[in-house]
């Protein structure tokens, strides 16, 4: 499920997207939730992925089978990638099956250029063919070896990161968001457990609750907000602070007010977390500074 902080990710986001294009505020809410459903298909886009590693692999498979003239690799084939325990129960997921069954343009195509020069660079790596060389179907060996092909070939993969902006334009913001929840499923399953279920985008009301109420109270207390946040400007204009600085302040501001039982701390770190992702390199700092001053001027705990 996504965490609070994703949760103000998503906040902050479509705030910052209503000061560049105003909307009616039920349009920015169904907007925002549809943006967290859509981290949901590129999650179940990345799992695909790795899935359509080992169907791949499987094909090459039966093309060496079918030869005229045979090798011995061909005749017996090792099959310990496509035997990978962790691959076969994502493999056998039945949420994932469900959830692609509906959504079928999340299929990878063993024919699509990015699986198989992926596929290609993968069987090449050192990593993959020392993998194969070893003896043994451990579980713990078969899920590190598919947590770091996953952040070999798909998380740090700039080529990867193309291809999907590509398809849906806002996955390009929330992939670090879907790479949390792919490499939390891989490090979740257990050998003697079928996996039953995926990552939830909302954990359950509450949550859905929190996100609403936060861009309400933000967009609704903003001009209120800007106030204070000026009131704590030392030798800098407001119109000098960047759009995104302000939007991650405003924001804060909003969840201090708004919801007394959050500890302050708590509040200040996840918004300098979200300032890394969203804001330029001194942003945290600053946000930081301003934040931790407000709270100490309202004795915030």
């Amino acid at each position: 499920m996504l965490g609070r902080r994703q949760i103000r990710e998503k906040v902050v986001e479509s705030v910052y997207s209503y000061y560049q294009n105003p909307i009616k505020f039920d349009v920015l809410e169904k907007n925002m939730f549809s943006g967290i459903e859509k981290i949901y298909n590129l999650y179940i886009f990345q799992l695909n992925f790795l899935v359509g590693l080992k169907d791949l692999a499987e094909h090459q498979m039966e093309i060496g089978k079918n030869k005229y003239f045979k090798t011995d690799s061909d005749v017996n084939p090792n099959q310990k990638f496509i035997n990978n325990q962790v691959l076969k129960k994502l493999d056998e997921n039945p949420e994932r099956l469900y959830f692609s069954g509906q959504h079928k343009d999340l299929k990878w195509d063993l024919h699509d250029d990015m699986l198989v020069k992926t596929f290609q660079r993968m069987t090449a790596g050192k990593r993959y063919q020392d993998f194969m060389k070893e003896e043994g179907y451990s579980f713990e060996d078969d899920q590190k070896f598919i947590g770091k092909l996953f952040l070999r070939y798909i998380a740090e993969n700039d080529d990867f990161h193309d291809y999907i902006s590509d398809r849906e334009l806002t996955w390009s913001d929330d992939i670090h968001i879907a790479n949390s929840m792919v490499q939390k499923t891989i490090g979740f399953l257990k050998e003697d457990e079928d996996s039953r279920t995926l990552i939830k985008m909302i954990k359950d009301e509450e949550d859905k609750t929190f996100a609403s109420k936060l861009l309400r109270d933000t967009l609704n207390n903003w001009e209120a907000n800007e106030k204070k946040l000026s009131e704590r400007l030392e030798n800098w204009d407001l119109e000098r602070v960047a759009l995104m600085d302000k939007v991650i302040l405003t924001t804060a501001i909003s969840e201090l007010d708004n919801f007394a039982f959050t500890p302050s701390r708590v509040i200040i770190n996840e918004y300098i977390e979200i300032a890394k992702v969203f804001a330029t390199d001194r942003s945290n700092i600053f946000i930081n500074g301003i934040l931790d001053k407000y709270c100490k001027d309202l004795n915030r705990i």
